[in-house]
């Protein structure tokens, strides 16, 4: 007699199950008199797409991503063309898996180096300044150098969901301040 529960042995010990991942996506529909007739805004609707990307992480393909504070912010890096050309050219499943990626971004003596540079640039660190915060913004800097060299004055990107939760588990603290626009964009 075959026993009920031969299968429970292949379920892995380290599966991340999340409230609703397994449910289908919201779907809205764009058709204005459809939007009409319920009495929605387009604000509301943008709302509720924004909700979608924020309740969970299925849009995330590499499974290094986290929920961040703003639908802008909840991308993959497989969604940014040149870093999933990179990250498909290495065969990684993440861009944070990268050599380059661990290396310029995330070890310490590296950022250190650049922090001259940072200084040089923005003046002398304040003595109560968070060094993880400093370095934070650097990694940063040094992932866009990496992947779209310079940006030019004001231009700012937004950046893969797993670039900023690995930089933040690198060098945490307890406020974090998301992505927000160049304040010389018109």
């Amino acid at each position: 007699m075959e026993d009920v529960f031969s299968d429970v042995d292949e379920i892995p010990e380290n599966l991340n199950i999340q409230p609703y991942m397994f449910e289908p996506p919201l779907q809205i529909n764009n058709d204005h008199i459809a939007q009409e007739s319920s009495g929605e805004s387009d604000d509301e609707v943008r709302g509720n797409d924004q909700l979608d990307r924020r309740a969970n992480t299925i849009w995330c393909e590499c499974g290094s991503c986290e929920v961040m504070e703003t639908t802008m912010e909840c991308t993959c890096c497989a969604e940014f063309p040149l870093v999933d050309q990179i990250r498909e050219s290495s065969e990684l499943e993440c861009i944070t898996d990268h050599e380059t990626f661990r290396d310029n971004c995330l070890n310490a003596r590296v950022l250190e180096v650049s922090l001259h540079e940072y200084i040089q640039r923005e003046g002398p660190l304040d003595d109560n300044e968070p060094m993880n915060e400093v370095y934070r913004h650097i990694a940063y800097r040094r992932f866009v150098l990496w992947i779209w060299h310079r940006l030019g004055r004001g231009n700012r990107k937004v950046l893969p969901a797993c670039v900023v939760t690995a930089i933040r588990r690198t060098f945490p603290s307890e406020n974090y301040t998301g992505f927000r626009e160049s304040h010389l964009a018109s």
